[in-house]
């Protein structure tokens, strides 16, 4: 299994960032990491049995709390599950948050995967978003880290984002290309304004306006652009050596994020922290290999997003009580409960599984079903393979079949995935 741990705090929220997170002063921040390994504590008397993958401490921007904090947590983990020895272990780290102090302590703890969020190497365009550092900043990091003794660091970017061309774009791209060394692993995303947030407000109307033939003030790159700055990454990071393994993932070879691998495969975690989300797998085959096993559905559930219920809560107990009092506690943490049913499960390892680029496996659709992927899903794979958006794969006798979507369905993957919900 996986876990995440959830970060709030942030120096300053983006204009387009609709995660929960804001800024804290450093008595809060305290006060949180230690309820927090309590909760960790708490719920690992419900999965001790299960051997740890991969450790993601996301956001918010987990570099701003101390480091110390970060390495106690981390050594909570160690203590309460079993981690594997060659587990994955990511930080996610923002420019302006990194010392060479702070990565020290991180490397010494075990951390062994940094994700530094860039966004962009055009300093206006990072004032735009509201980002607390410049480039020069950022490759002070990227440098530091290097120093440290980082040998897996990810790069986020950010496309379509207002004003942004596909030439500003590429010198972005180039730019983190052109970085020494290269980083193992290149994120890019596109941005979505989110409602709810100040971009939504700010570009949101304006959108709308010039798609109703109101106006024409281009706010955001067109659709097109869009797909332009998509085709040119796949082209320019393959040319540098990285292969792209999921639709806004690309890794030197070794180098995918397992921790994400994970999440689109169908692999159960446990969430720590306010919002925090946790999915534990359940055991959905009726016939075939799993025959013997009586079929369990899955579960779902969120933690609170509330920080002051959050520190209340996890104030009340202390390690060494009894652990009913632990479990009604986590009960009260966790949020809208969801049943995963074999056909919710189904689904999901289609829409999940289809963002990677190898696509999904007809051998493990069975084994984990019970049932033969072609019965649930020919119809609409039929279709999608005569339109050009997705393929069959048959590496040769005895191999396993896959479907994947082909370069033309990625451009329009929100839609052919759609096509998999009941």
């Amino acid at each position: 299994m996986e876990l995440y741990v959830h970060i709030p705090f942030c120096v300053r929220k983006c204009g387009y960032c609709d995660f929960v997170s804001a800024p804290a002063g450093k008595a809060v921040q305290e006060s949180y990491m230690k309820a927090l390994r309590k909760e960790i504590c708490l719920a690992a008397e419900e999965r001790r049995a299960d051997v740890v993958t991969s450790v993601f401490f996301g956001g918010g921007t987990p570099s701003i709390v101390e480091a110390g904090e970060l390495a106690k947590t981390l050594a909570c983990i160690r203590r309460e599950f079993v981690v594997a020895q060659d587990a994955e272990i990511t930080l996610e780290a923002n420019p302006g948050t990194l010392a060479k102090e702070k990565l020290e302590i991180y490397r010494k703890a075990g951390v062994n995967r940094l994700s530094i969020g860039l966004q962009s190497a055009e300093d206006k365009e990072l004032s735009l978003l509201g980002r607390i550092h410049t480039f020069e900043e950022f490759k002070e990091g990227y440098r530091l880290a290097g120093e440290a003794g980082f040998r897996n660091i990810s790069v986020d970017l950010m496309a379509a984002l207002p004003g942004q061309s596909v030439k500003s774009f590429e010198k972005s791209l180039r730019a983190v290309t052109g970085l020494f060394p290269a980083p193992e692993h290149i994120s890019v995303y596109s941005l979505i304004v989110e409602q709810g947030t100040p971009f939504y407000e700010k570009y949101h109307r304006q959108v709308l306006a010039r798609d109703a033939g109101e106006g024409d003030c281009r706010p955001l790159p067109t659709e097109e652009e869009e797909r332009d700055m998509y085709a040119l990454t796949g082209n320019l990071l393959a040319a540098c050596g990285y292969e792209r393994y999921e639709i806004s993932n690309y890794a030197k070879p070794g180098f995918a994020c397992r921790h994400n691998v994970g999440y689109w495969t169908g692999v159960p975690y446990l969430g720590f922290g306010i919002s925090a989300a946790s999915y534990l797998s359940g055991s959905y085959a009726r016939n075939g290999s799993h025959a013997d096993e009586r079929p369990t559905d899955g579960r779902r559930f969120s933690n609170t997003d509330d920080l002051g219920t959050y520190l209340r809560l996890l104030e009340e107990w202390e390690s060494g009580r009894e652990t009913v009092l632990g479990r009604k506690l986590l009960g009260q943490l966790r949020q809208g409960e969801e049943t995963v049913t074999r056909e919710r499960a189904m689904e999901e390892f289609m829409f999940l599984g289809l963002r990677m680029t190898k696509g999904v496996s007809g051998d493990e659709f069975a084994g984990r079903f019970g049932t033969d992927l072609e019965e649930v899903y020919g119809t609409a794979l039929g279709a999608l393979e005569r339109d050009g958006l997705m393929e069959r794969t048959m590496p040769g006798e005895g191999m396993d079949v896959r479907w994947r979507l082909t370069a033309r369905g990625i451009d329009v993957s929100n839609c052919v995935l759609a096509e998999f919900l009941f």
